[in-house]
């Protein structure tokens, strides 16, 4: 048996009279007491009853208002009850900051609980002021997140900004700004809009600012206008459009963003309604969803039978009729059946579907039953219960134990949705994005294209289906762009110059090496390693490695060089050999003609270890084996230079060097040359040995394969050794120039080490600015014209004569006189003998 109703919930609002769309508000209130005294399972065989009070819209009207409900309309004097049969056991309201707070400051005396449904004010969370206030829709911190998060995602950087005067404004103003700047998001403008008040038409400086406002709104360039209010103050920005766009034919079409506070198609005044102004507007509201039967409920509202709060009043103004007898008395007046329905009303007076304060209001009497119902279950009243009933026993609870409950309740509503109070007393389910369309006929649809979802990912809690978007006729349906400058595109930077907005910059293209891959970006950076710039500076091209290689033209000639002097070395061998008996090689010493011959023949194979991908070995082996043989070559023409003026000397009568003359000599004098460049070689890859790199910066494009000499030092030590080998050799064949010719060869050995000498000397400078191949080219190139100038200058002529001039060489030809000064003649042959075979 459902008996009569014993606690009461309170539900205070706006004045109904006024502001038709509001309505809804008590409509969802209605509904969901409905719903909880007709379920079976939650508080059963008992019936909550409600009162619904007027709060004037004001915190002077909210104090009143609550005053009079918990004791005037009661007949109890405060702080006194009279066993009276209601009792209040929760308050949900009010729907702006300043009214919470005004009812907080009396229903924290007497541990009420309260429960706003609108209120996103940041101070309403701190508990030391509100311990006993619990919020049912998020504070406003997250909008601001969402506000950004929305501009970011389309990029829009040049926005005007209004806001209400007062407190909310400023807070809002002060909060929001530093958080835009740091996204780089600038205000065209910040504009504050005056609340008007009764006298406002006669108010001269009232209008004028309005009339100002208008201008502004008119002339900006920005396409996004961020607006933040309430019904109140945002009235006289309504006020600035309408006059644009009736005095002057012409809307002010941008993109409006509206904060949760204020709901734009909520009007006092039928005709202040500007549907071409605000089409297209994306709005932040309260998380809201479907709930079942919940239209099905407003289509069966019927004045006449209904008791709820100001119905007839909401009916008046809703459908502009009276109800019988007034009608009588106003002729051509629309009559109310109460048939109307409300479904047929536009958008701008009332809206079918749950709007987010009215799911929030929803919410808040489920969760107010479920407490009640978790309460009355609790261990410690069973007893209570099975003596008296649920519903006596509610008689006998009061308000203040209610909250600990409040505290651990989590439920499913009927949209499928869990509904909890976190330890902050607040219920956080975010924000919706709406985009709203507006119509010609004051008719309105409001598409669901973004979420701000609290309890989601990180990386998910902002979402927004841009292509859901329409925007306002006057973009075409074009994304709306709203920056102070055209973007940066990709490659080039952005430049702020001193004393003008970071939106309001230059566009400079990035520097060499750097790129920037996005539009506007704030610094251009450099590519890894392995990559380098395209010729936008937009990308990062993979390098390709380079080296001398064999596949190359470059690389096949200088192999083909190399390959060519070596099978001309293994020639003048193979003849020499030949004719060993002959003459002309007689005259020469053969030990030391071998070891040159053998030292240009490694010189000329060292160039295939240049050649090719640089490795460990070929790193550690291509600079110590070329200085090693090319040290004993230039050595054997050394102790060969030696060696023909020691044996010339040795043939005068009485000289001492004739004991030096023979192979001793010879092979003294390549070991001990050759031993120094073995044991610099031998400290070089003791120390700091080369090793394989590649060189990443040289070339913007490339990856050069190389060697790193280890030691710079070494290098060039082992290097001018070679040049002071060189050096000697050819200062001494210079001073043997004037000996005998029939077999000297200090001429040709002369020619040959200022050859060598030459392009020595042209190496050193031209090595180190070269790079990548080329470096190695340079290094070859040296080595096998020098190689091949000794080759040349020493062998070639006598070649000439073993293959092609036979006739001389003969030992006629071989035995001649020659006049070493003007007085000493000497036999040719017998200093032949000295040098090939010793003293006679």
């Amino acid at each position: 048996m459902v008996k009569k109703p014993r606690c009461i919930l309170v539900k205070c609002k706006y004045h109904c009279s006024l502001l038709p769309k509001s309505y809804q508000h008590v409509f969802a209130f209605v509904f969901a007491m409905n719903e909880v005294n007709k379920n079976a399972n939650l508080l059963p065989n008992s019936t909550l009853g409600f009162k619904i009070c007027d709060n004037a819209n004001n915190a002077i009207g909210a104090h009143f208002g609550i005053m009079n409900l918990l004791f005037k309309e009661q007949g109890n004097p405060i702080n006194y009850h009279c066993g009276r049969r209601k009792k209040v056991m929760a308050i949900i309201g009010g729907l702006i900051s300043q009214n919470s707070m005004q009812m907080t400051h009396i229903l924290n005396v007497y541990k009420f609980p309260q429960f706003s449904y609108g209120s996103s004010d940041l101070a309403l969370s701190d508990k030391t002021w509100f311990p006993y206030l619990y919020r049912m829709v998020p504070n406003e911190n997250p909008q601001y997140d969402g506000i950004v998060g929305l501009l970011q995602h389309f990029k829009w950087t040049w926005i005007g900004l209004i806001v209400s005067d007062d407190d909310r404004g400023e807070i809002f103003l002060r909060t929001l700004a530093p958080r835009l700047l740091q996204n780089n998001i600038c205000t065209a403008f910040e504009e504050v809009i005056p609340v008007l008040n009764t006298y406002w038409r006669e108010n001269v400086l009232l209008n004028k600012k309005l009339s100002e406002i208008g201008v502004t709104l008119s002339s900006t360039q920005s396409n996004v206008i961020l607006v933040h209010g309430d019904l109140r103050s945002m009235e006289g920005l309504r006020l600035a459009l309408l006059v644009k766009e009736f005095d002057e034919m012409k809307p002010i079409e941008r993109v409006w963003i509206i904060t949760v506070q204020w709901d734009f198609s909520a009007v006092i005044e039928w005709d202040s309604f500007t549907p071409k102004a605000f089409n297209g507007t994306l709005s932040f509201a309260f998380h809201t969803n479907v709930v079942a039967g919940y239209e099905d409920f407003l289509e069966t509202i019927n004045p006449y039978q209904s008791r709820l709060y100001f119905i007839r009043q909401f009916w008046i103004n809703a459908f502009m009729c009276l109800f019988l007898p007034y009608s009588q008395h106003i002729p051509d007046i629309k009559i109310c059946t109460g048939k109307e329905k409300l479904s047929s009303l536009p958008g701008y007076i009332y809206e079918m579907g749950m709007s987010g304060q009215s799911y929030s209001i929803y919410n808040t009497v489920y969760a107010i039953a479920h407490a009640l119902h978790a309460m009355l279950s609790s261990r410690s009243k069973l007893k209570a219960v099975a003596d008296g009933g649920w519903s006596t026993h509610l008689l006998n609870v009061h308000p203040w134990q209610l909250h600990n409950f409040l505290k651990n309740i989590r439920f499913n509503n009927s949209a499928g949705e869990e509904i909890y109070i976190d330890e902050n007393g607040e219920f956080t389910p975010g924000y919706d994005i709406i985009n709203t369309i507006t119509f010609s006929n004051k008719s309105l649809h409001r598409i669901h294209v973004g979420r701000l979802d609290l309890w989601a990912p990180d990386d998910k809690e902002f979402t927004i289906n841009g292509s859901a978007i329409v925007w306002n006729h006057k973009f075409n349906q074009v994304l709306p762009q709203s920056r102070c400058v055209e973007s940066c595109l990709p490659g080039h930077t952005r430049i702020i110059h001193e004393g003008k907005k970071v939106c309001c910059y230059d566009c400079v293209p990035c520097s060499k090496g750097r790129i920037s891959v996005q539009m506007d970006a704030e610094n251009c950076h450099k590519c890894p390693e392995d990559q380098y710039p395209n010729m936008n500076k937009d990308r990062c091209i993979s390098k390709h490695t380079v080296y001398l290689s064999y596949e190359e033209s470059l690389g096949i000639i200088l192999a083909s060089f190399a390959l060519f002097f070596s099978l001309t070395t293994l020639l003048v061998m193979w003849s020499f050999n030949r004719h060993r008996n002959t003459p002309i090689i007689k005259a020469n010493n053969w030990t030391i003609t071998c070891i040159l011959l053998s030292s240009l023949l490694l010189c000329f194979q060292c160039p295939f270890l240049f050649i090719g991908k640089p490795g460990k070995v070929s790193c550690l082996l291509r600079q110590t084996l070329f200085a090693i043989t090319f040290s004993v070559a230039v050595s054997s023409v050394l102790a060969k230079t030696i060696t023909v003026i020691v044996a010339f000397l040795a043939t005068k009568p009485g000289n001492r060097m004739r004991k030096w003359v023979g192979k001793r000599l010879t092979l003294s004098v390549v070991i001990f040359c050759s031993l120094i460049q073995a044991v610099n070689c031998t400290v070089w890859l003791v120390t700091s040995p080369p090793f394989p790199e590649f060189d990443m910066h040289s070339q913007v494009s490339q990856i050069i394969a190389q060697c790193n000499e280890g030691s710079v030092f070494m290098f060039y030590v082992v290097l001018g050794y070679m040049a002071f080998l060189a050096i000697t050799s050819f200062t001494v064949a210079f001073l043997a120039r004037k000996l005998p010719d029939s077999f000297n060869e200090a001429k040709l050995i002369t020619f040959s080490m200022l050859m060598f000498c030459s392009i020595w000397v042209t190496f050193v400078p031209t090595y180190p600015s070269t790079n990548g191949k080329y470096m190695v080219a340079v290094e070859i190139f040296s080595i096998l014209v020098s190689s091949a100038g000794l080759l040349g200058c020493i062998f070639l002529p006598k070649l000439y004569i073993i293959l092609l001039r036979p006739e001389l060489n003969t030992r006629e030809q071989v035995i001649s006189v020659a006049s070493i000064d003007d007085s000493v003649t000497v036999n040719v042959w017998g200093h032949a003998r000295l040098l090939c075979c010793g003293p006679l």
